[in-house]
Formats: C-alpha cells, structure tokens, sequence
C-alpha cells in the first residue's frame, strides 16, 4: 500500500531560481528543493508541499511576505489561468538573464566541451504581439473561474473559445483579448465567437465528439496580409458560409479558408484545405526573398526574431562562396534560401513532403538555382549514397525538433566530418546531449541565445563547432 503523503508548510523562504519549465525553485532550511508555480526569483514566500517527486517537491504558494525587485503586474486579465505566458509577472530584463543561465548551465554541465564565452543573448524588439500564428480551440464547456462556480445568482455561458487549461485536453479558457499577435487577431477571434453564439453554432465537445464548431487558426505576416482557417467538425454548407460571409464582409483577409475534420483529433496534416477567399497562402519577406507560407507550412513563429535568427546562423557559417552546404531538418528551406546567395550549394532534407513542395516552389520563384531539397526521414537519407549524389558538403547547419538529433544522424555527421557545423535548436538541454556526442571530433567556438519567446520560458540557441 504506498504511503499516504503529508504536507508540509514552511514559511519565509527565497526564491533563488526558476526552471527551464517556468517553476521557481526553493529551498527549505533541511536542504528541501521545492518548485512552486506563480513566483518570481527574490520573493519571499510562504507554500505548502502537495506532492514528492524524485528529487524534489511541489508546493502551492500560500502567500508572497515580499515581492521580488524582479517581479512586475502582468499584462494579460487571463495570466495564471490559460496556461501560458508564465513569465509575465516578471520583468523583460529578468526574463534574458535566466533565459541566458539555464542555456549555460544546460550547455556547461552536459556537453562535455570547454566553453568558450558566450554571446550575449539576442533580446527581442517587442515582447508582446510577436507571434504569427495562433491556434484557438471551441468548447461547449469551457473552464469555469471559482467565483463563476461559487456564485449560484449567475447565468454562466459555458460556450468559450480560446487555449486549453494547462494539464486540461478537455477545458478551454475562453479569451477576451491575448497579447501575443497583433491586432485585429482578436478583433477576428471575438467576432467569430460573437456571431457563434448569436446565432446558435455548436461549440465542440471533445469528450463527446460532437459539435460544428471545432478550431480557429489565425496566421499574419509582418506586413499585415493575415490567414484565417476554421475548422468545423461536420459539414453545414448554409451555417459554413453563413460564418465566413461574416468574416470576408467585416475583415480585410487575404486568405479565408476552412476544412471538414471528422476524426478524433485535430491535427491539419493529413486534412484537405479549402480556399474560401483569397490565395490559399501569404507571404512573407526577408531581404528580398519571398516564402509562401500554407496552413500546414512550419514558419518560426516570430518573424522579427526568426530574421535574427537566420542571420546569427548565417554569420556562424562563415561562408565565403564556394562551399557546399547541408541544411539539415530544413523545414520549408528558408535557412538554405537565406544562406543560398553566399555558398556555391545548399541541399536541404526534410521529412514532410508538403515543406518540401513548398521550398521548391519558394526557390523557384525566389530565382534561386543552387539550393535542393529531398525527401526522407534524416536518419534514413542522410547516409553515405545522399553524400554520394551532393557531394561532401563543408559546412553543415541543423535545425531539428525539440528532441534533437537521432543518434543515427549524429554518427553520420561525424562520418561527413564538415569543417563547421552550425546548431540551431529550440531545446538546449538535447542541443547539449547531441554535442556530448561530437566532443572528440568538434570544439565549440560561439553559442548564442535568442529570445524567440518573450513571457515564456522558450528560447532558441546556436552553436558554431569546428572540426578538431
């Protein structure tokens, strides 16, 4: 029988850290590390353990005795509610430092390789409505506040629209106005929900499958073209474009589109997309070049950082004309197309086949001749034949997901042995692993963080190593 679990209250504690997960780390005077959610590194709090995990506890606050020097009023009506945004109760400046600790830490402590000093993390221009993409889920019960609950005299509209509770797949935090995308993303969102519940749209119900009403997509460019995709669960044509009338009359949308998703879940990649107005894509700039971007297109989520992120990467690579590159895990190819002007070629590999459709198509019409691209999961092509048929590339810049590269890949890279390898990642503790690897064969020149993620505690890093 496991033993029941006691809590505890311990008082008057510091908040000396915070996690790469956005918990602030305490300690209790017997040595106790205990995360607490809601706190800022230089409180001094009060909480009350509710869990052991291996290693640590979790506690609830109970009370803030003095705020930190670092703690500032969040922004957003629904912070500490929807789930994200957890560092907005923390100033801007705050935010940087711990961003810059954790990747060094990660960086120093598991990557075997002597670090030389870092750069100075790359702060964004603006830390709120810096994204180009958001995704909002209907539901038919949406998350209820315990003043809603406790107060019997209230007529509750259940219907919401907006993010998932955090640890909830089936409660949805309805949203009045979000900081993150630019206007009129919320004007659109409001009036869609606005003109749902006048005229008695169903809202879903994941638990039933059930409901017409099932996800909103809204998508902009930094020069204002913005994308709008709903995604009902059953076809009602006269409902349908009851609704998309609504939105083409009242917005100026470049493109308005929608698709029929029956299945259990939610996911666009497998869905056919319908064009309702407009192109079935925007675009988007950068020096000159032009990138379609689809409803299934992976875009790096802020565009202004994205532009700074590419040039960090592209400043890493050092190249001076006639290399050839590899661009590893290269999405739509926007790295390969950003570097193509200053190598001799760039071969991007990527294992979805729509990116891939999209890099080639943004190439050509970009006048671009000397970047390729193929299809194929990387620890399948990246192999001596691929190497075969490009040839062995100098330089080599990767960019995989958040669980890093496959040992498999790694090897090979090693085989290739290219005399700078330069490492973009969205995760720096699997960055760290993946470099552990190379340790005999690379040494680490530069590392640069990026802040892609204001009020979050995401960032993404780059590493430059050269062959030992």
């Amino acid at each position: 029988m496991a033993k029941k679990f006691i809590s505890e209250q311990y008082n008057n504690l510091e908040v000396v850290d915070i996690t790469a997960r956005g918990k602030g780390v305490v300690k209790s005077e017997e040595g106790k590390v205990i995360f607490v959610s809601g706190v800022v590194p230089g409180d001094i709090i009060n909480v009350e353990t509710y869990k052991k995990r291996r290693g640590y506890f979790e506690a609830n606050l109970i009370e803030i005795l003095e705020p930190s020097p670092n703690r500032i009023e969040a922004e957003c009506e629904h912070f500490g509610v929807c789930g994200g945004c957890k560092w907005q109760n923390m100033s801007y400046e705050a935010q940087l430092k711990f961003k810059q600790k954790e990747v060094l830490h990660n960086i120093k402590n598991l990557s075997g390789m002597s670090i030389p000093e870092i750069d100075d993390i790359q702060a964004a221009p603006q830390p709120y409505f810096y994204r180009n993409k958001m995704e909002y889920t209907f539901s038919n019960q949406r998350w209820l506040t315990a003043d809603e609950i406790a107060n019997k005299s209230l007529t509750i509209e259940k219907r919401g629209l907006g993010f998932h509770k955090a640890g909830m797949w089936d409660k949805v935090v309805d949203i009045s106005q979000c900081h993150l995308q630019a206007e009129p993303a919320n004007e659109i969102r409001n009036a869609v929900k606005a003109f749902a519940l006048e005229h008695q749209l169903d809202f879903f119900n994941p638990r039933d499958q059930k409901g017409f009403l099932r996800s909103l997509m809204i998508r902009n460019t930094k020069r204002g073209s913005f994308m709008v995709l709903i995604q009902f669960f059953r076809e009602n044509k006269a409902k349908r474009e009851c609704l998309l009338d609504h939105l083409k009359k009242h917005f100026n949308i470049a493109s308005l589109l929608y698709c029929i998703n029956s299945k259990a879940n939610d996911s666009l990649y497998d869905q056919e997309i319908i064009c309702y107005d407009g192109e079935n894509h925007i675009i988007e700039e950068m020096e000159g070049l032009k990138f379609k971007i689809n409803a299934k297109s992976f875009f790096q989520t802020n565009s202004e950082q994205a532009y700074e992120l590419y040039k960090i990467a592209r400043n890493f690579a050092g190249l001076k004309g006639d290399e050839l590159v590899y661009d590893l895990y290269t999405g739509t190819g926007t790295i390969a197309q950003f570097i193509a002007k200053d190598c001799k070629k760039v071969v991007g590999v990527e294992s979805v086949p729509e990116a891939v459709e999209v890099a080639q198509i943004n190439a050509e019409e970009n006048g671009i001749k000397n970047a390729f691209f193929e299809v194929g999961d990387m620890r399948d092509i990246f192999n001596q034949d691929f190497i075969n048929r490009h040839g062995k590339a100098e330089v080599v810049i990767t960019d995989p997901p958040r669980n890093g590269m496959h040992p498999a890949v790694v090897k090979q890279l090693i085989l290739l042995a290219p005399k700078r390898i330069v490492y973009v990642s969205c995760n720096h503790a699997t960055q760290a692993r993946d470099l552990f690897l190379m340790k005999d064969q690379y040494k680490l020149i530069r590392s640069r963080a990026i802040d892609m993620f204001p009020q979050t505690q995401h960032v993404e890093n780059i590493v430059l190593l050269e062959k030992i």
